[in-house]
């Protein structure tokens, strides 16, 4: 009976033996932090209804409780999406088949590239670098993290990568061929090897780069300006067993957008992090990219806060280079005013030491939200 296997072992070669021989007994693999906590390992055992485990010593072992798989079951990949709630995503065999091809060709990569894998291997964006490699018949290069000079110490050897925008601070991409950039805003400024892409665990990564999808992959925009997804590495269904998709098979991403006449896609956001403000939506990420221009501004993030007269006042939360000497608020304001309406520009300014980010880099907003400014 095929299952899901935890597989729960530190990244290297021995992480990506573990996977294929996962696969080649039939079972689906569902890759874990191996340091995160029991209590919450028990927790996504049961969410992931898992049958066994193999762990850094390579021995599997047995798990009660667990459920077995449909055939062609290739990955089972836990997700808190954004609203926080835990999902447990599966994906075929065929699916991450199809992801690593026309991901490959977005990368302009074939049997002669060689993929370095420095992310998470228990996030997609860490995973997809792994099958895509493997599934195409690339080299791969496995690192436990984004170490600039464990990089530095390949740059010979790998042609391709995918990287968090936050590492572009600390890494010279320059020799890569192409680099892969998703999991929180993507500068516009990016260097030119850079390719911004947008997807999701449920449909297997990144299946729109630079704003255009990729081989066989469609995208409109509802009435509401949300955008809809069709792709053929879309997941078969969540571990409870929920589908997503619609009677045509379309995936409701819960990001507003629009695709332009030319079928270039644009991301404004996700619905809940739109800011109402006055009658008017403010979208955080055009205001955030204005306000990282201020030399004063070491990290940011736009979030609503409740206001008797307009709703929600934009709210500009800094993390500023100089604790002592913040960035003044006109000058945001200012800043913001020069290329976006009035409206967009912070009402208010809270200063922090640092911002919520989750371990691909992306801004906590759910936790900003909650989260009380302190006076």
């Amino acid at each position: 009976m095929a299952g899901v296997v935890l597989l729960a072992m530190a990244p290297g070669q021995e992480w990506v033996d573990a996977l294929l021989g996962i696969w080649e007994a039939g079972d689906a693999a569902a890759p874990i932090d191996p340091r995160t906590p029991t209590a919450h390992r028990d927790a996504l055992t049961r969410a992931l209804l898992a049958t066994a485990v193999v762990e850094d010593d390579g021995e599997r072992r047995a798990l009660d409780g667990g459920r077995s798989t449909a055939d062609g079951d290739a990955l089972v990949m836990a997700t808190s999406g954004t609203s926080g709630d835990p999902k447990a995503v599966v994906l075929t065999h065929e699916a991450l088949a199809v992801a690593a091809r026309i991901t490959a060709a977005g990368a302009r990569s074939d049997d002669g590239s060689t993929w370095l894998a420095c992310l998470p291997l228990h996030h997609m964006g860490g995973f997809g670098v792994v099958s895509r490699a493997v599934l195409t018949g690339a080299g791969l290069v496995v690192q436990p993290g984004v170490d600039p000079d464990a990089i530095d110490a390949v740059r010979d050897v790998v042609t391709h990568t995918s990287l968090v925008p936050a590492a572009l601070d600390r890494v010279e991409v320059s020799s890569f061929e192409a680099v892969l950039l998703g999991g929180s805003a993507i500068p516009a400024d990016r260097p030119a090897n850079c390719i911004a892409t947008y997807g999701m665990t449920e449909s297997a990564g990144g299946v729109v780069y630079d704003g255009r999808p990729l081989d066989g992959v469609e995208v409109r925009a509802a009435d509401d300006g949300e955008l809809l997804l069709r792709s053929p590495t879309l997941l078969r269904c969540y571990r409870d067993g929920r589908v997503p998709l619609d009677a045509a098979g379309w995936y409701s991403t819960g990001d507003l957008g629009l695709v332009e006449p030319d079928g270039t896609v644009v991301v404004l956001g996700r619905a809940d992090d739109v800011v109402v403000t006055g009658g008017e939506k403010v979208w955080p990420g055009p205001v955030e990219d204005r306000l990282r221009r201020h030399p004063g501004v070491a990290d940011v993030a736009v979030v609503g806060r409740p206001h008797p007269r307009w709703g929600q006042a934009v709210t500009a939360v800094v993390v500023p280079v100089d604790r002592l000497h913040p960035p003044p608020l006109d000058e945001l304001r200012e800043l913001v005013r020069q290329e976006l309406p009035a409206f967009a520009a912070p009402h208010e300014l809270e200063v922090v030491e640092q911002l919520p980010r989750t371990s691909l880099g992306k801004v906590g907003r759910a936790h900003l939200r909650r989260t009380p400014p302190r006076r």
